[in-house]
């Protein structure tokens, strides 16, 4: 096991990372950019570093100053977390031809992944259902318009190296099919420095459910089950939650064992996500999140493994210790994001100082957040202030635990999504379990 690594992020994912290492005897050296120097990352590291200024571009995604970081404050290995260059294959690569280790999947593996269409050709190759589209990137409507008079409307005209909605045009008729092509080149040039775009088939009304794995270097590859996610707003999940209440025992199984072939097939190494659609009893490959997940927390309280832990048991060179029959999730969990956002005002950031702050507790509750009272929102980055988990032994009474936690929780100084996924709970779809990824733009009602 490494004697000390550096946590190269902020806010929740750096706490989390730090207290697994705490709990493997691992020391940690925490980074800071100007509007972080006394955020709660920073008082839980054992060592701390300035990176830079506020700007994430002068800080968190300056990849050589980190990787200078890590040599001078003798760290043996490099944490992305989620987010800023946790995915950038060029970072990873870096690191890797460096004397400092790096905690995520090989750097060539994640450039697979972050293609698109190679992606779909691993997982076809693989035998992982895809959904029907090209094979290649296209250029030219032509291109377009014929898949789409082979499979129908609509198609979805996306990024090759996108994610997260952007990049992503949806098509309902011909006459749209230019305009698409174009506003997807540019917003993946933008967004990902890759003009590409491929086409496939939009499927209307899907449910988006996740599969958990961990791959060692020694070619064992596990999954801790799937997470539901479709509760979104613009393809950016809100609510996730395990087990997913619309499959069934069988299917269930089919789609974590695929997923897990699939990546280990693929050559992956480390902590990573498996993402499908599935709509109308059949399932169909996404894409990878090659790195940990903000949505992990609910894997983690079902199945009771800590993926962190894993993550960096498995970078130091050490082997899964459990077979596939000792996972076993029990009962049922969810997770909020509260993040400092405006649900009255289409969920517009709102920086600003946690004059109160007074999260849940008690039966069942689980709080990950990288936050104080006091602490100072940025404008900065991402709007985050913390994950609230609730489990319990069915879906029930974690819809009514949710409830009271999220009642319960005292947040002043900032409006927040808490007013929001009440309202979820409240909602018979939502309760119900007739959502999709179209629930919050077709179906909710919103605030009272």
């Amino acid at each position: 096991m490494f004697d000390r690594i550096l946590v190269a992020n902020r806010g929740e994912i750096a706490v989390r990372v730090i207290q697994a290492a705490r709990e493997l005897g691992v020391e940690t050296v925490g980074v800071y950019s100007d509007a972080d120097e006394t955020a709660k990352h920073v008082r839980h590291a054992d060592v701390t570093y300035h990176i830079g200024s506020s700007p994430a571009r002068k800080s968190y995604l300056d990849g050589e100053a980190l990787l200078e970081d890590a040599r001078e404050t003798d760290a043996e290995a490099i944490h992305p977390g989620y987010g800023f260059l946790a995915e950038n294959e060029e970072f990873a690569r870096r690191v890797e031809r460096s004397e400092v280790a790096w905690i995520g999947p090989p750097a060539d593996v994640m450039a697979d992944f972050g293609e698109k269409t190679k992606a779909r050709a691993l997982m076809r190759q693989a035998d992982v259902p895809v959904v029907p589209g090209t094979d290649d990137t296209v250029d030219s409507p032509d291109r377009v318009r014929a898949f789409a008079d082979e499979h129908g409307y609509p198609v979805a005209v996306k990024a090759d190296g996108g994610g997260g909605g952007r990049g992503l045009k949806v098509v309902d008729e011909e006459n749209e099919i230019e305009d698409a092509l174009e506003e997807a080149k540019r917003e993946g040039e933008a967004y990902f420095d890759n003009p590409e775009v491929y086409v496939e088939k939009f499927l209307e009304n899907p449910r988006h459910i996740e599969v958990q794995v961990l791959v060692d270097t020694h070619g064992n590859a596990r999954h801790l089950y799937e997470r539901d996610c479709s509760v979104q707003r613009r393809q950016q999940k809100l609510i996730e939650e395990t087990p997913s209440p619309s499959l069934d025992g069988e299917t269930r199984e089919e789609l974590c064992t695929v997923a897990c072939k699939g990546v280990s097939e693929a050559g992956y190494v480390n902590a990573g996500t498996v993402e499908f659609l599935y709509e109308d009893g059949e399932f169909y490959f996404l894409e990878v999140n090659a790195r940990i997940q903000v949505e992990h927390t609910v894997t983690e309280v079902a199945t009771g493994i800590d993926l962190v832990k894993w993550q960096l048991r498995i970078a130091a060179g050490e082997e899964l210790d459990f077979e596939q029959d000792a996972v076993e999730p029990r009962g049922a969990a969810m997770e909020f994001r509260i993040n400092a956002e405006d649900p009255s005002a289409d969920f517009s950031p709102t920086p600003g100082t946690l004059e109160t702050y007074r999260p849940p507790t008690g039966m069942g509750v689980r709080v990950d957040d990288g936050v104080d009272q006091g602490n100072r929102i940025s404008p900065y980055y991402d709007s985050l202030v913390g994950k609230y988990v609730v489990f319990g032994e069915h879906r029930d009474e974690v819809l009514e635990r949710g409830r009271r936690a999220l009642e319960e929780a005292d947040v002043e100084g900032i409006s927040t999504t808490i007013p929001f996924h009440l309202a979820v709970l409240g909602d018979e779809r939502f309760r119900e379990n007739e959502h999709t990824t179209k629930y919050l733009d077709e179906q909710f009602d919103g605030l009272d």
